[in-house]
């Protein structure tokens, strides 16, 4: 990098704080901070959905992933998210925007006590912080592995860094913050991702590059839509976590359809977000897939293949702009997981530690729902440094391993218990169901040798989904309570659906951020 490249980068930097400062003034209550109001335009969440769902961690585990194995990179990761969120736009998106529209909350598990129970609602918050921390660290440590390549600063000078931008433009500005500053960097990524593709065709012989360089050596068997470990069976395993952990599994997913008006308007969203990963990576992964022909990386897991192609492809500027474009992936997600944590912890799980958390005025709960932002921030970034550890090995065991294994007994509960279909599952089945999951994941990672990868990452959603659907027939606890919540996120038909029932089932809760008033 020369002083071109970091002036984009630094201008970069200015311009995601300039966002949140200027979306500050949107923010004035719990609601503008988690749901935006419900006042976000189906377009905006939808690209927001989009940025939210990835990470550097595609320009450097998945780099690595592409440059060994070729085209399966694509059909075993964004192919499949995109089949799910397309699902997902229509069967999800709807009820998670009624949780906000007519259940009247500000967090995606908020509903939860009444669905189940509290206990229900404690474990599935717990559990899903904990493992957020541990995601979003797995992200900052992408990142700053790739700032190292450019830069040769050290892996935790580039967590601060960007974890200390990011902190403040998402604590300041809230979700608006959060989907401003990703539109701003889905701009930045298409035109770095089209410099990055233009510049590698023109070094491979130009447009008829990509349909000309396949038949060489280097890529011999790039052109499989399975290899390795990425089998059909791996595919499948993740068709089915995926279509949970992106259409609402992923807190921070579910945000961006709460944050619509309505539920036509969110599943416009998931549609939206669902083209764009049917599309855009193509042309993110074709140079990652043709570098075999380019470069020789100094990682075993080339990880850092897709750095060293644009150091050796780009001119300075372009260079930078590529380089923003990493820190837009990674800043987008990690900052739309920093609200979704900081909702669950200020509207679920604060109010039962806390009698004072009960009765927040509407400042004190802005207030806290900033310091848990900045806690979360923190605490990600403290175990990004140890992300190379022998506990977490490296950064793409964390994102395949860790996150699409555990999220499956934290979704299963939360998910299906929007979908009438379930009513009968109750507290045994989604509490039950969790810790069967949470078991299958520990035995199956750690406590048996020489279990295929897409056993790992399935077998904790499958033991939820399976107990959670069987407990719920052997043991139905459906309660007329329990049934007028449902009713209430099931259509739009105008009334009040389960009349006094279901509005006696919203929870109540002190200070100016009632639930039981609407937060849009």
């Amino acid at each position: 990098m020369n002083s071109l490249d970091w002036a984009v980068l630094i201008g970069y930097f200015g311009v995601m704080v300039a966002i949140g400062v200027w979306s500050h003034k949107r923010v004035d209550n719990v609601s503008d901070f988690f749901t935006a109001g419900g006042k976000m335009p189906w377009w905006l969440s939808g690209i927001s959905h989009h940025m939210s769902g990835y990470s550097a961690v595609m320009f450097t585990g998945y780099a690595g992933i592409a440059y060994t194995y070729g085209v399966t990179s694509y059909v075993t990761w964004s192919f499949p998210i995109a089949i799910g969120i397309a699902i997902g736009a229509h069967l999800f998106a709807p009820r998670l925007n009624r949780l906000r529209s007519r259940l009247h909350v500000a967090s995606p598990l908020e509903y939860l006590k009444n669905r189940y129970n509290l206990p229900t609602q404690q474990a599935l918050a717990w559990s899903g912080v904990l493992l957020k921390i541990v995601d979003v660290g797995a992200k900052w440590a992408a990142i700053a592995t790739l700032l190292s390549v450019f830069t040769g600063i050290s892996l935790n000078q580039g967590i601060l860094i960007t974890g200390v931008i990011t902190g403040i433009y998402c604590t300041v500005g809230g979700l608006w913050a959060d989907a401003f500053t990703e539109l701003g960097q889905f701009v930045i990524q298409f035109f770095a991702g089209i410099a990055m593709l233009v510049a590698v065709m023109a070094k491979l012989g130009g447009f008829s590059a990509l349909w000309t360089v396949w038949d060489r050596p280097e890529l011999q068997g790039h052109t499989a839509p399975t290899a390795g470990p990425y089998t059909m069976t791996f595919l499948l395993a993740y068709l089915f976590i995926k279509t949970f952990e992106y259409s609402g599994g992923m807190w921070n997913q579910a945000q961006r359809y709460m944050a619509t008006p309505d539920a036509r308007e969110a599943t416009r969203s998931g549609r939206l977000s669902a083209v764009l990963w049917f599309v855009w990576p193509l042309v993110l992964f074709f140079p990652m897939w043709v570098a075999p022909l380019l470069v020789d990386p100094k990682k075993p897991d080339a990880s850092d293949s897709y750095a060293l192609m644009t150091e050796q492809l780009l001119p300075h500027g372009l260079l930078g702009l590529v380089i923003v474009g990493f820190f837009s992936h990674t800043m987008a997600m990690c900052s739309s997981d920093a609200n979704a944590i900081a909702a669950v912890f200020t509207r679920d799980i604060a109010p039962v530690m806390s009698k004072a958390a009960r009765t927040w005025s509407q400042r004190a709960g802005l207030l806290a729902a900033r310091w848990s932002t900045i806690a979360f921030l923190g605490l990600s970034m403290a175990v990004a440094t140890q992300v190379n550890s022998p506990a977490f090995k490296d950064i793409i065991t964390v994102v395949i391993k860790w996150v699409a294994g555990l999220m499956g007994p934290i979704a299963i509960p939360f998910m299906l218990g929007l979908l009438r279909s379930f009513r009968k599952s109750g507290p045994t089945a989604a509490l039950v169901s969790w810790a069967a999951g949470l078991f299958a994941f520990w035995l199956t990672n750690y406590g048996l040798d020489g279990i295929e990868l897409q056993i790992q990452i399935v077998s904790p959603l499958a033991t939820s989904l399976i107990l959670y659907v069987l407990i719920g027939f052997v043991r139905p606890e459906d309660t007329p309570e329990r049934d007028a919540v449902l009713d209430r996120l099931h259509s739009d038909d105008g009334s009040p659906a389960g009349g006094a029932a279901a509005a006696a089932a919203v929870p109540a809760q002190g200070g100016g951020d009632r639930a039981d008033q609407p937060l849009g």
